[in-house]
């Protein structure tokens, strides 16, 4: 039987519009905006009006570039044609590695949802469950991973519009039985900004890699019916969705619970509505958080295993990761992604307090690198396509190339601020490590890919007679 060797399109256009809409819905929004709003207060609000402009801006610049190249790499391959191979080789594998600690992230936070009601069950057994059977989901077919996702997204946007609409009640005071909160929780609790705006800025951090999601749209093109039209879709919805999703929650969080409650590390969504005293509302909200944390990871496994197998195309993975089953999904590719989620497994078991906030805080610089590797792929890709085939430009950045600019300068000063500051200085030197890691294997594979040619060139003769006078 004659072996599949490429990725199916199977895909339709409801699959990737909520993956689109839905794409940014998960464990980061739910989990650890509890985080954010105890280190920043009500100012909370700030963070995540900063770090989802940044955002913005960098889904504007792929989508220029996908909408002219939609591939299953993306922002990899991009980065290979734009700035050269060692920076897609630097981007794919940070990428590949940001997502495989994602999927422990994503189980471990579903596991933690789940002991809210079943909490006699180890968190590491629950963790191994949940990541199994979404792996065989993805094993499936690509299909499978739409249907799935396309379910998952439909639950969590719903939830989150009506909880965004009963909280706006509350607040107003439109409810019945209930009086309005107005601005209590927003100014009288120490203040607007109760902990200064360095606060704000360190929440920017960790804000950051909750919107890591948005880019899947861009990746799911390449097995897509209709890859312009997704990902001008996507490009274009980007704005409001994060406006509504992210800021708009978080105001109402913030507004409804003073931002010190004990119970807002745990959930603020389900401690709002608990705080209220809508305590069957609280069983929902938890059921939606736990689909939505479900979803991300039912996308992690997808974007890790389609990130691979276009590094392994261009000769920069393992050649196995590019075997598919009948069903055209990467079956190596799926399985390697859930590598580090075991040993998260073995994490939780030793010490399952720590491990959530760990994961969570190792990723955030990575997600700042992504987004500074693709704004420059951006800049030199614009102006390539600018002088040769500007009618290719179906989408484009705005006020180019100032805003490309100003995306560069803030992940920058981000970074360069992680440095400065003591709770994140470990996770930047973690990064830096990983980084020097990817790198010294990029310099392996350059080595093998210089010396193999010469081998292969005059196998039959002695080594002395390829020598140069």
């Amino acid at each position: 039987m004659e072996q599949q060797t490429h990725l199916k399109r199977g895909l339709k256009k409801r699959h990737m519009t909520m993956i689109a809409i839905a794409g940014v819905i998960g464990a980061g929004l739910f989990m650890g905006s509890g985080s954010v709003i105890n280190l920043a207060g009500p100012g909370a609000i700030l963070s995540y009006v900063f770090a989802g402009f940044i955002v913005i801006l960098v889904m504007r610049m792929l989508g220029e570039m996908a909408a002219v190249n939609p591939t299953s790499g993306s922002f990899a391959h991009y980065a290979h044609e734009a700035i050269g191979p060692w920076a897609g080789f630097m981007i794919g594998w940070l990428y590949w590695f940001f997502w495989v600690v994602a999927i422990a992230l994503e189980a471990t936070a579903a596991a933690a949802i789940i002991q809210y009601w079943y909490d006699g069950v180890p968190l590491w057994l629950l963790s191994m469950i949940l990541t199994v059977a979404l792996t065989l989901t993805n094993v499936l077919s690509v299909k499978a991973f739409g249907e799935f996702e396309y379910w998952f997204s439909l639950i969590k946007v719903a939830s989150i519009i009506i909880f965004l609409g009963l909280g706006a009640f509350i607040i107003l005071g439109i409810a019945p039985n209930f009086s309005a909160v107005g601005m209590t929780n927003l100014v009288g609790q120490g203040g607007f900004l109760p902990n200064g705006f360095g606060a704000v800025l360190m929440g920017v951090v960790i804000v950051i890699f909750s919107f890591m999601g948005t880019e899947i749209v861009a990746i799911a093109a390449g097995e897509s019916d209709e890859p312009l039209a997704a990902v001008t879709k996507a490009t274009n919805s980007i704005t409001w969705r994060i406006l509504i999703f992210y800021v708009g929650s978080i105001a109402v969080v913030v507004t409804l619970l003073p931002w010190h409650s004990s119970d807002i590390l745990t959930s603020p969504y389900v401690a709002v509505l608990d705080y209220i005293g809508i305590p069957a509302a609280a069983q929902i909200m938890n059921f939606v958080v736990l689909t939505a944390v479900l979803s991300c990871l039912n996308s992690a496994l997808y974007a890790t295993s389609r990130m691979v197998f276009s590094l392994a195309e261009k000769g920069e993975a393992p050649k196995a990761f590019l075997k598919l089953n009948k069903n055209g999904a990467p079956v190596n590719a799926i399985l390697a992604a859930t590598f580090f989620s075991y040993i998260a497994v073995i994490m939780n078991y030793v010490s399952p307090d720590k491990v959530f906030m760990f994961l969570l805080s190792s990723c955030s610089a990575i997600t700042l690198i992504l987004y500074l590797i693709i704004a420059f792929s951006q800049l030199k890709m614009r102006r390539k396509i600018e002088k040769e085939n500007p009618e290719l430009l179906k989408v484009k950045m705005w006020l180019f190339p100032y805003l490309t600019y100003f995306t560069i300068l803030a992940t920058t000063a981000l970074l360069i601020a992680m440095f400065f500051i003591d709770s994140m200085r470990s996770q930047i030197l973690f990064t830096c490590v990983v980084v020097a890691v990817v790198m010294f294997f990029y310099l392996v594979t350059q080595r093998k890919k210089l010396v193999k040619p010469v081998e292969e060139s005059s196998p039959i003769l002695p080594k002395k007679e390829l020598d140069f006078e």
